[in-house]
């Protein structure tokens, strides 16, 4: 799963959440850096990307754009799953998607100067342009993918991996829809075990 997704499955747990947030963006070596709280949130991430990256309904999706994305297939999901959250967002949370996003950018802010360097100059470019609202848009897709393909040590262009999406639209929606509710269960599962 992309940002939307790790931050919304944090619940209203500031700490849990920045943790869930940068997840991918921490080694094992700087965990001390960090409270209890943000630890069991990276710890949550990975968690996250375990099951989702094991699942049988995303395993289906990642089929579908493997042959030509190979590697890349998986975190090309992880952003079209991410558009299907946000587009689905009132069966998923009581408060809206841009009430959501403005609480969770308060939250990140105020954690600020705790957040790895490489999210700390990201987030103000997430902010300005309202990333987790956005993501209900295939133009914000788009450019997520287009940066994305910029960043990728070998790109199998995708920059083009929108076009898979509006194609098989229906079909990636229709697994999302099938899976969100699993992870939904996992973590609260896992929550309640680590709590």
């Amino acid at each position: 799963m992309n940002y939307l997704a790790h931050l919304h499955l944090s619940g209203r747990q500031a700490e849990l959440m920045v943790g869930n947030f940068i997840g991918d963006f921490v080694r094992g070596r700087d965990m001390p850096l960090f409270s209890e709280q943000v630890v069991r949130g990276i710890h949550l991430h990975r968690q996250i990307d375990q099951f989702t990256d094991t699942h049988p309904v995303v395993k289906k999706s990642v089929a579908r754009l493997a042959p030509t994305y190979q590697r890349y297939a998986t975190v090309i999901v992880d952003i079209y799953y991410d558009h299907f959250l946000a587009i689905h967002w009132p069966k998923y949370a009581q408060e809206t998607l841009p009430e959501f996003a403005q609480n969770t950018y308060t939250i990140l802010k105020t954690y600020e100067s705790q957040l790895p360097e490489r999210v700390q100059q990201m987030l103000p470019h997430m902010i300005q342009n309202n990333w987790l609202v956005n993501y209900a848009e295939l133009w914000a897709i788009d450019r997520a993918l287009k940066r994305m393909a910029t960043r990728a040590k070998y790109n199998p262009g995708i920059e083009n991996a929108l076009h898979d999406l509006e194609q098989g639209f229906a079909a990636f929606e229709e697994d999302f829809l099938a899976f969100f509710p699993d992870l939904q269960a996992f973590v609260h599962q896992y929550i309640e075990q680590e709590g």
